[in-house]
């Protein structure tokens, strides 16, 4: 199956998982779990940064569409769809990843760099997303626990991904 498609398919199904199952979750007003920015985040490393944040762009409008949020989604996407190529950078090898159309995982990083890249880009994913949702810092302990439980539910569900769509070569 070719990069295209996989990646169409997968912003189909990320996006429908999110606004069916997932937006139906809220445990408490504090952990609110999103897998929608996995679709950023497994987009190849080749792919060029205007396209890597229009990308960002149309997923984070797409969600905002199903759950009226007036463009946070959009500017979260956009924010961690910028950091994304520094982060890889930050984080790959000197000779770089090998193959030009792999795509992030455990497979073509590593398990600690995967897990460092995917940790640092939800958590500021969550950050933007739930500073600009709160908008107020009136009760930062609040936001700060939001942001943390969110980020900790995400990134279980991005293992749980990862363990069952990945397979080790």
């Amino acid at each position: 199956m070719s990069v295209l498609l996989k990646n169409i398919i997968r912003f189909i199904l990320l996006i429908l998982f999110q606004v069916l199952v997932l937006d139906q979750i809220l445990i408490h007003q504090l952990i609110n779990p999103y897998l929608y920015m996995l679709f950023i985040l497994l987009l190849p490393f080749n792919l060029p940064r205007p396209a890597l944040q229009l990308l960002g762009f149309l997923l984070g409008l797409t969600l905002d569409m199903f759950t009226d949020t007036m463009g946070l989604h959009a500017a979260a996407c956009v924010f961690i769809a910028y950091l994304r190529p520094f982060i890889l950078n930050i984080l790959s090898p000197q000779g770089g990843f090998e193959g030009t159309q792999r795509t992030p995982s455990v497979t073509s990083m590593g398990t600690s760099q995967f897990a460092i890249y995917v940790s640092v880009l939800v958590l500021l994913h969550h950050i933007v997303y739930f500073c600009l949702s709160v908008f107020s810092f009136s009760d930062p302990l609040y936001l700060l626990m939001k942001i943390l439980l969110s980020t900790a539910t995400s990134l279980f569900l991005i293992l749980i991904y990862e363990l069952l769509f990945f397979s080790r070569k």
